[in-house]
């Protein structure tokens, strides 16, 4: 669609990079206070109102299952209120949401808070960062998608040892205010002026261009019998689960091997080498084949997965984990670049939005897959290697292309 304008997608005056910038912020604070700050909240209100781990960890699971199922309707809600309205809707739940959670007194408060975080996911998640950059960028889609979903890995890296510091010094009611506050002065300028639909994009489209809008978009159920959808959900399903619970158990693996310091400077090197690799990919991804490219990333954290488990050596272990960390964030990487590929613009939001779910609510059972398998052999050996093989199977089933082999039987 923007390919027919003939604009030049890598200038810099090109309106497209404004909205990655604001693109880039959506993540950093939506990952950042959605995900990566939730185990500041897990400590900080146990501290302060004796909260059992068990109710607050109950309401981010809620979370995330609540999430699952909002952002299937994402490509409704861009046709119904609106692109913009949509992401000032998120923007507004996730401030309530964090003004709340510094403010709570009750158990009822912080299953609000947290709904309001789904909310908050809805408007300013992958789904809908996704779904605008698809529609800007042509030749240059998949560095755009790289370069905003780091925004979700400095969210981590900034967000969450800012959030530490300042509760430290300030305690943790001010200090979510004040970041609250930092998001609000932040974001909103740059989604009023940068945030919309290139001109050739109806605004009712949900990111359709007008060419696209002759033929109706896919219904979620011709999604679901769609047999490409299927062998990219469900390898990115897969390989989520096993690297959500790696991720979370990964301290808890090293710290006997390696001491508490090297297992947190492990953690660190992971998450500077997703930067890395997301930015490594997006030089490259749009001249590669997604699915090749997606095996390969599979392929690599099955590999330094298992050289984990057969060494104690320090160094060799940060190294893995430095191999591991370069393909994490390209795991939200790689589904709109085959989505947009194999399945097209018109259903794009739709498929994003689906796909997104299912892989949401797979990959929430990881942590907890992995940490029965650990209580049932009391090691991480078993747990870490069926991580290995699920890693393996994915990459296997995202090379399989039924709509290639469809065609060739056609001609």
């Amino acid at each position: 669609m923007i390919a027919a304008t003939g604009v030049d997608e890598s200038s810099l005056r090109y309106r497209g990079w404004r909205v990655v910038l604001a693109c880039f912020l959506m993540a950093f604070f939506m990952f950042g206070f959605g995900l990566y700050g939730q185990g500041v909240y897990l400590a900080e209100l146990q501290r302060a109102h004796g909260w059992p781990g068990t109710l607050v960890s109950a309401a981010s699971t809620f979370s995330f299952l609540l999430t699952s199922v909002l952002v299937i309707f994402t490509d409704d809600l861009l046709a119904r209120i609106g692109l913009r309205a949509l992401i000032l809707c998120g923007l507004s739940a996730l401030g309530a949401s964090t003004v709340l959670l510094a403010l709570m007194q009750t158990p009822w408060q912080l299953y609000l808070a947290y709904a309001l975080m789904s909310v908050g996911w809805t408007g300013m998640g992958t789904v809908v960062i996704a779904t605008v950059l698809n529609a800007w960028f042509e030749r240059r889609r998949g560095l755009a998608f790289s370069l905003a979903f780091n925004g979700a890995t400095c969210g981590g890296i900034v967000l969450v040892p800012l959030l530490l510091s300042l509760t430290g010094s300030i305690g943790f009611q001010s200090a979510m205010l004040a970041a609250t506050m930092a998001m609000v002065v932040l974001v909103l300028p740059v989604v009023v002026i940068f945030i919309g639909w290139p001109t050739q994009i109806s605004p009712a489209s949900g990111g359709r261009s007008s060419a696209g809008m002759a033929a109706p978009a896919h219904s979620r159920k011709t999604l679901l019998a769609n047999a490409a959808f299927w062998t990219m959900v469900l390898p990115i399903a897969i390989a989520l689960l096993a690297q959500m619970g790696f991720i979370i158990h990964q301290v808890t693996f090293l710290e006997p091997l390696i001491g508490r310091y090297a297992a947190g400077l492990a953690v660190t090197i992971m998450a500077a080498m997703a930067v890395v690799g997301r930015l490594s990919l997006g030089l490259f991804v749009d001249r590669l084949d997604p699915r090749l490219a997606c095996a390969a990333s599979m392929t690599s954290q099955a590999a330094a997965l298992f050289v984990l488990l057969q060494s104690t050596n320090p160094t060799v272990l940060l190294v893995c984990c430095a191999v591991y960390g370069f393909s994490i964030g390209n795991m939200i990487t790689f589904p709109p670049l085959i989505i947009q590929r194999e399945i097209g613009a018109a259903a794009f939001a739709a498929a994003m939005g689906l796909g997104t779910s299912i892989s949401g609510v797979v990959s929430a059972f990881g942590p907890g897959i992995i940490g029965l398998v650990r209580s049932f052999t009391g090691n991480y050996t078993s747990a870490f290697a069926i991580c290995v093989m699920l890693d393996l199977v994915a990459a296997g089933i995202v090379l399989w292309r039924p709509g290639r082999r469809a065609k060739l039987a056609a001609s």
